[in-house]
């Protein structure tokens, strides 16, 4: 019996009056760095009143933003590492995040260090128990995970459970955008000098300089506004402060997603990327800011 082979469907090409459409058709917009703006823009401009709703309706919906948040980046850097074989425990992972989040909320500093290692104990746990070939690998990325943005995420907790909880958030999230804002800006049209072109090709001293100003300036209008201790002044040195650590946790990404030599941590937010990439300077930021409010304004 003869065998017969798969049969090939015909090649149909587009007509001449189709290909002349698509040739025509105008390319997404995108900007100078390599975003596209509007829709970068309009999915912020969404996440922050999100943010703001749940922030002044209720502290809790805050806390519950957070906790889901912590739920997609954790799913994101699964994804991620998984390109490079690496498999992160993402059932204690995940509940550790959640309880990490709640328990800074409800009972303080010591119950975020509390959770944090027991889920570090469960992650150990929950991996040996399915063998051990791998298991310092995949443990290394639950821990890795748990402390980063985790366990860093959890300092937005403790802002919001303390006194004017939602005004620290404000300020906390206001200086560290807009280190990203100007930061972008500037070094869209001024930057010629790269700063870390081995991470992130795109970010230049100038850059840099531009965030420094615009966390500076936002930060001495900011603080003075939102707390009655506050000085001018005490804002200016916060923004200075927060703009190089931001800047150190935009690097901190790059590297990860360089090593993983992937381009964004997910496609979920049009325009960003993943949540992670919006995350990242907020993370790092997170813990300097808890600690320079209490100065600001101490909490009785």
């Amino acid at each position: 019996m003869d065998q017969i082979g798969p049969v090939e469907a015909p090649v149909v090409e587009d007509p001449p009056q189709r290909r002349a459409e698509r040739r025509t058709q105008p390319p997404k917009p995108t900007s100078r760095a390599g975003r596209d703006l509007p829709a970068a823009v309009g999915v912020g401009v969404l996440l922050g009143a999100v943010v703001a709703a749940g922030l002044f309706v209720r502290r809790e919906i805050f806390v519950g933003i957070v906790a889901l948040a912590m739920i997609i980046a954790v799913w994101e850097l699964r994804q991620a590492l998984a390109e490079r074989s690496i498999y992160m425990p993402l059932v204690p992972v995940g509940i550790g995040a959640v309880s990490m989040t709640v328990a800074a909320y409800l009972r303080g500093p010591e119950a975020l260090v509390l959770a944090t290692t027991l889920s570090l104990v469960a992650v150990v746990v929950w991996r040996v128990a399915d063998g051990l070939d791998g298991a310092l690998r995949d443990v290394s990325a639950g821990a890795f995970t748990l402390l980063y943005p985790c366990f860093l995420a959890g300092f937005a907790a403790l802002m919001v459970a303390e006194p004017e909880g939602q005004w620290r958030i404000l300020a906390f999230i206001l200086i560290t955008v807009f280190s990203d804002i100007g930061g972008y800006a500037v070094g869209v049209v001024l930057g010629k000098h790269p700063m870390a072109p081995a991470l992130s090709p795109k970010k230049s001293w100038e850059g840099f300089a531009g965030s420094a100003l615009t966390c500076s300036l936002v930060g001495a209008i900011t603080i003075p506004l939102t707390f009655e201790t506050g000085q001018w002044w005490h804002g200016a040195l916060l923004g200075l402060v927060v703009a190089p650590v931001a800047t150190i946790g935009d690097l901190v990404e790059s590297s990860i997603k360089r090593d993983l030599r992937i381009k964004d941590m997910s496609n979920i937010l049009p325009g960003h990327g993943g949540l992670m990439d919006r995350l990242d300077s907020l993370a790092l930021v997170a813990p300097v800011v808890w600690a320079a409010l209490r100065l600001i304004s101490p909490v009785t």
